[in-house]
């Protein structure tokens, strides 16, 4: 963030014509090699003699200039991938270049085309380079602001000057922005607009008339800057905050590295306010100031020299000004800046780790900038003090400055250990934010925090009542991950701080991530999603170990980011930290077992069919007891809700309550409640009081066409629509039935036609024809040979498809069944994977299962999802004469597990591995053909 030097003083010379400004004194390359002064301005300097008219002479000169351009960004772009670090050095060359260019456009303009001998008063000129260019910050396609600035009312001649200047930097492919002013139209301007203020607090003068450079610096601070420090910091920080809201309050997996939270638009911003309020022409002078120290200066430089250097790869591989960080995008910068796969993870993992810890630097820097500026009067007092204005009562051993918790005796507070986690839990117990000073002592001393201190039985206490008294323990994490004492008290979580998953499904960092789980509880514990979450609300409210189960949460995973499965390294941590957190050994067992199989019921509800009594059998026998099971739903629904905002829904909810209902029943009155004949009796009874207008030898007819599974497959209002659907069917017939499904947040489709082989997956085909996500289907045969399948279907959005357009959609089926559309071939244009998308590394595993369901062999298959991946997998099951009775459809972003409950044509399960190997070897070419396609 420091300013170059001013550029415009160069000597006329031989070597520089054109008066062109100096080098700074680092540049990525030779400043010949980016620009060469002398070549270059001889070489305009004998187009203007040259040239028989003013249109010959731009197009000679832009053709000069242009060529410079091209190969003076070739130059830039060659030094920055050698040295992938060097973000100063790429700012400054990309801005140096522009100013050589700009203000050769500027000599042709005014001592070539429009050349004034004696120049009156109001004929003089200044221009000024404003925002990201005025500061000298240019990335390799940043805009280029000028500001053109006359003593009084513009005149012809300064016109034709800017005018001519602008077509030639339009020729030379520049996006430039321009303002033209007199120095009382930047006063009245600036104190209407914010942003123009903004702008003008960031001039830089580039050439022209010097005097009227410091006429409009002296008008500026004068009659616009000074007095106005606490409105304009306002403004900046209600900018700041929007800005947020907009891009993400936490950090996102795809940050805007110029907009997002801890972006370079918040140090700029720091800046502005410093500037502004301390008028300091660089960051460093902030240390003199006595703002920072040197330590936290020169962490916010290594910062800002980071991002700068992924914005400038982020532009010079796309081709063009981009700001969002996308997953492709993270891949080939992580590359270009030297990260390589380690420790079990890839390189863009290590790389995005250090991305969300630099930006986490920012927002220090910013809060301790922003206390400074509330003890020097130029910023309000928070929104809270000025409603409530009542003084908390707080410990002797602290004090209230600027409303935050202070620390009263540095010496005193350091003399115990234990005041490390003190000041948080006193934080807590008085709703006050920590002042920056206490959080600057806390940081410098983290090495206090050694095992002797984690071992006594008050710092133990004091950490769990962080997490379990005071009622916000998620603000209590946030700041001390922040600080480093999370790390510090538990060594363990420091692999997890920061840490990227590099995947579609988690919208956070691990930490976060963790942090977010927490605060679900703790809403759930204060009553506040009791219409969201009635059976995770009731169990909190039934009473649970909340000990056992906020370590848990905390702990469920620390494991990540080994080459090892992180529940199973989780769990092994976990066995060494409950303990150390003052656990007894029972809960100890638990936090453990929690951590191990935390993942348990989100895979069986989402990834089998748990209308399958086995299913529900294995699950219970696992999990054991009604407390365990009660304990692992609630951390089921937190951890799910905390992967990212839209991640829960009713579908989800859906499967986890019914798991959790049948699994209670199970292990409150044994298996026999949840039998194949118990309820097929019961659902045959639900379906004849639902069909009161049916005869009763149409019931029969009815009740007794289907096999066992069908009846405990689907609920009661499927079973009423596929009795309508099958009354009197024709062989030939198809018949759909299309309804919202508003519990579970999708459309439930229904066929019924004569069954024949194949026809699971043509009917997968006409779906995804149709642009559906298929997140569950069952089909069934029935004794008389007619297929009944029921499919759950999502728009792409995610979400039930609206009721208008239900008949449109029906028809489409139609076509498709009827043949008239072939599903395969249309399907190529569409199976096609988003750039994006395509630098997640998903291996394909393929796994048989026999013991998971009594009569069904169980495939479950895990890969990249794809839109034809489902209608590819099934036609290949049908083609080698596999009979699929049920599939369920769990999709984790870019990754898909599509499980199928099948038998061989015999009715019999695949017992055998040559056939299992056989099958499996289809599967993966069909998956491999279909990905071909998808990237082609």
């Amino acid at each position: 963030m420091t300013l170059p030097q001013d550029l415009s003083a160069a000597p006329v010379s031989d070597r520089n014509p054109l008066r062109l400004p100096d080098p700074p004194a680092t540049l990525i390359r030779e400043a010949d090699d980016i620009f060469d002064r002398a070549a270059i301005g001889a070489a305009i300097v004998s187009a203007c003699a040259e040239a028989s008219d003013d249109r010959a002479l731009r197009s000679d000169v832009v053709r000069i200039l242009l060529a410079a351009r091209k190969a003076g960004n070739a130059v830039i772009a060659e030094g920055f991938i050698e040295k992938p670090l060097a973000a100063r050095e790429m700012t400054r060359s990309y801005t140096w270049l522009t100013d050589c260019l700009v203000l050769s456009a500027h000599y042709i303009a005014t001592q070539a085309v429009h050349k004034l001998a004696n120049p009156t008063d109001s004929e003089k000129l200044a221009l000024f380079g404003v925002g990201g260019y005025g500061r000298g910050e240019m990335a390799p396609f940043s805009d280029v602001d000028l500001l053109f600035l006359t003593p009084y009312k513009i005149t012809a001649w300064a016109e034709s000057v800017i005018e001519t200047m602008l077509y030639i930097l339009w020729d030379l492919r520049l996006k430039v922005g321009h303002s033209s002013r007199t120095v009382k139209d930047c006063i009245r301007l600036g104190a209407e607009d914010f942003t123009i203020r903004t702008a003008l607090l960031e001039n830089r003068f580039l050439g022209g008339y010097a005097p009227l450079a410091k006429d409009l610096n002296t008008r500026l601070e004068k009659d616009l800057f000074k007095g106005t420090e606490k409105e304009f910091v306002e403004a900046k920080l209600e900018e700041r905050d929007a800005r947020h809201i907009k891009q993400g309050q936490r950090y996102m997996v795809e940050p805007n590295v110029k907009e997002g939270k801890g972006g370079l638009r918040d140090m700029q911003s720091l800046y502005w306010i410093a500037k502004y309020v301390y008028h300091v022409g660089r960051a460093r002078d902030l240390v003199q100031k006595g703002v920072f120290h040197e330590d936290e200066y020169d962490r916010f430089t290594r910062a800002e020299n980071f991002l700068w250097a992924v914005r400038g790869h982020m532009h010079l591989i796309a081709g063009r000004p981009v700001e969002q960080l996308t997953f492709d995008l993270q891949v080939e910068v992580a590359e270009r800046m030297g990260y390589e796969d380690r420790e079990g993870r890839r390189g863009v993992e290590h790389f995005m780790q250090e991305y969300f810890l630099h930006a986490t630097a920012t927002g220090d820097m910013t809060r301790i900038l922003l206390t400074k500026l509330e003890a020097d009067h130029a910023k309000s007092e928070p929104l809270l003090e000025r409603i409530f204005k009542r003084r908390r009562k707080i410990k002797d051993e602290y004090e209230v400055i600027n409303n935050r918790l202070a620390i009263q005796d540095d010496a005193a507070f350091l003399s115990d250990k234990l005041n490390l986690l003190r000041i948080f839990e006193e934080a807590l117990r008085t709703g006050m934010l920590i002042h920056p000073d206490a959080m600057r002592l806390i940081t410098a001393n983290l090495d206090m925090i050694d095992d002797d201190m984690r071992n006594t039985r008050e710092a133990q206490r004091i950490f769990l009542d962080l997490l379990l008294k005071h009622g916000n323990p998620e603000r209590a994490l946030r700041r001390m991950n922040e600080l480093g004492v999370l790390s510090a008290f538990i060594p363990e979580f420091e692999p997890i701080v920061a840490m990227m998953q590099f995947n579609m499904y988690h919208s956070y960092t691990v930490d976060e991530h963790t942090i977010q789980v927490i605060a679900n509880l703790d809403q759930i514990e204060h009553g506040e999603l009791e219409d969201e979450l009635p059976i995770s609300s009731e169990i909190i409210r039934s009473g649970i170990n909340r000990k056992a189960l906020m370590v848990a949460l905390l702990l469920h995973d620390i494991g990540k980011g080994r080459d090892i499965d992180h529940s199973i390294l989780g769990a092994q941590i976990a066995r060494k930290v409950a303990p150390r957190l003052g656990l007894s050994k029972p809960e100890c067992k638990t936090v453990e077992w929690l951590v191990r199989y935390h993942l348990l019921m989100s895979d069986t509800a989402q990834k089998r069919d748990i209308a399958d009594p086995r299913t529900v059998r294995d699950f219970a026998k696992a999990v054991g007891n009604i407390d365990r099971l009660n304990l692992l739903t609630v951390l089921t629904v937190c951890d799910i809700r905390g992967v990212g905002p839209d991640v829960w829904n009713n579908w989800k909810a859906v499967l986890i309550r019914a798991l959790y209902r049948q699994t209670k029943v199970v292990l409150e009155d044994g298996m026999e409640a949840l039998s194949r004949e118990h309820r097929g009796t019961e659902a045959k009874k639900l379906l004849r009081k639902q069909l009161k207008d049916w005869s009763k030898p149409e019931l029969k007819a009815e009740t007794s066409r289907h096999y066992p599974p069908y009846w405990q497959g689907l609920h009661v209002t499927a079973h009423v629509v596929f009795a309508r659907l099958l009354k009197d069917i024709g062989d030939d017939e198809i018949r759909i039935d299309l309804h919202p499904d508003t519990d579970r947040d999708a459309t439930r489709v229904c066929f019924a036609m004569a069954d024949h082989p194949g026809i699971f997956s043509r009917m997968c085909g006409a779906l995804a024809l149709v642009g559906a996500n298929i997140v569950d289907a069952r089909t069934f045969t029935s004794k008389d040979g007619y297929a009944t399948a029921a499919f759950w279907i999502q728009d792409s959005d995610g979400k039930p498809y609206e009721a208008s357009r239900l008949k449109r959609l029906e028809q489409m089926i139609h076509k498709t069944l009827k043949g008239e559309v072939i599903a395969a071939e249309a399907m190529k244009s569409r199976d096609v994977i988003k750039k994006r998308e395509r630098a997640f590394r998903v291996p394909t595993t393929i796994t048989f299962d026999n013991e998971g369901s009594e009569i069904y062999t169980i495939i479950e298959v895990d890969t990249r999802d794809r839109p034809g991946l489902l209608f590819d997998l099934t036609r290949t099951l049908a083609n080698n004469n596999v009979y699929i009775a049920s599939a369920v459809i769990a999709t984790y972003g870019e990754q898909v597990v599509d499980t199928f409950y099948v038998k061989d044509m015999f009715g019999l399960k695949f017992y055998s591995a040559s056939k299992q190997n056989a099958l499996e070897k289809k599967l993966r070419e069909a998956i491999e053909k279909g990905a071909e396609r998808a990237v082609s």
